[in-house]
């Protein structure tokens, strides 16, 4: 597959791969993360420590900034109602340290990824991909700048197994492209509600899981959607995308896609290719296990299966 200059809508330089092509990468291979979310595991072993649901996501997501409070977990997670985070930070702290969640966490993704991918853990197409998107993992550390939820699981240990490994990368990839997420929203002068309704708007996501996994009421809800209504993003009884809010959404989507490009830069075109090749049979077989209940979601700053962040 022969590389291409794509130019940069901003007026910077030049990106060395297509967005679309660095996307179906991280699309492909995101179930692979996601499915920390859902999965009975990780519920069990926060619980354990004495964190249940919802502090456990929480806790889990927030962890590598250390004991922090609801304040840069409103910041970095974006779209969360502050109450439903105050609610549970920084009490956790008080039953584990962050050290002892993150342990947990990567046992629940170990465990859980193995049930679904069995003897597929320990096989060479694990060891090829978890080789691949550690390269592009760790070739975004050189892009730490306004990405503080990367930059703080960067500084993480590696995980020695090869599904660790490949577990471990995908969440920096994530982190990566979530924290550029959230800047192309600042920019595009939305708060956190406000891309949730736009979200919903779009059809793509149910307004009740919105409001449920972030912890937004009806009244809030409805102020938002006054908002975005006032300034021409959504239109009638039943808040869709107006031309406005397509063009809008779709800036957003593509400014995100052009931030994430760099760490991918590393594999080249051919590279992801073969990222999504190889972590395509895994994913699928994450889903066909069940991993991706949404039925069992706790709060989470992304649907995992969701063409975005928010």
């Amino acid at each position: 597959m022969a590389e291409m200059d794509v130019v940069d809508p901003s007026g910077q330089k030049p990106l060395a791969l297509d967005p679309a092509v660095v996307r179906r990468a991280w699309r492909v291979t995101e179930p692979l993360h996601g499915m920390i979310y859902f999965v009975p595991e990780a519920h069990e072993r926060y619980a354990a420590l004495g964190i249940p649901e919802p502090a456990g996501y929480f806790a889990s997501r927030a962890a590598a900034l250390g004991p922090v409070g609801p304040g840069p977990v409103v910041a970095t997670f974006f779209n969360f109602n502050p109450d439903l985070v105050a609610r549970v930070l920084p009490a956790a702290w008080e039953r584990a340290t962050p050290g002892a969640v993150l342990a947990a966490r990567l046992e629940a993704a170990g465990s859980a990824l193995t049930r679904a991918l069995g003897d597929a853990v320990h096989g060479p197409e694990m060891v090829e991909a978890a080789e691949l998107a550690r390269r592009a993992a760790e070739s975004a550390t050189a892009y730490p700048e306004g990405r503080p939820l990367f930059a703080a699981h960067a500084a993480l240990p590696w995980p020695e197994q090869p599904h660790l490994i490949l577990w471990h990368a995908q969440t920096l990839l994530r982190e990566f492209r979530g924290d550029g997420h959230v800047a192309a929203l600042v920019l595009a002068g939305l708060t956190g509600l406000e891309a949730l309704v736009l979200h919903a708007a779009s059809g793509e996501v149910p307004v009740r899981f919105l409001q449920r996994t972030r912890g937004w009421n009806g009244e809030q809800w409805a102020d938002a959607v006054e908002r975005l209504r006032g300034r021409g993003l959504i239109e009638g009884d039943e808040p869709v995308l107006s031309d406005s809010g397509r063009a809008q959404r779709a800036w957003i989507e593509a400014a995100t896609d052009r931030l994430a490009t760099p760490a991918y830069a590393v594999l080249g075109a051919d590279g992801c290719a073969r990222l999504a090749e190889l972590t395509r049979p895994m994913s699928r077989a994450v889903v066909d296990a069940g991993l991706l209940n949404v039925d069992k979601a706790v709060p989470s700053r992304a649907d995992p299966v969701a063409p975005s962040s928010t």
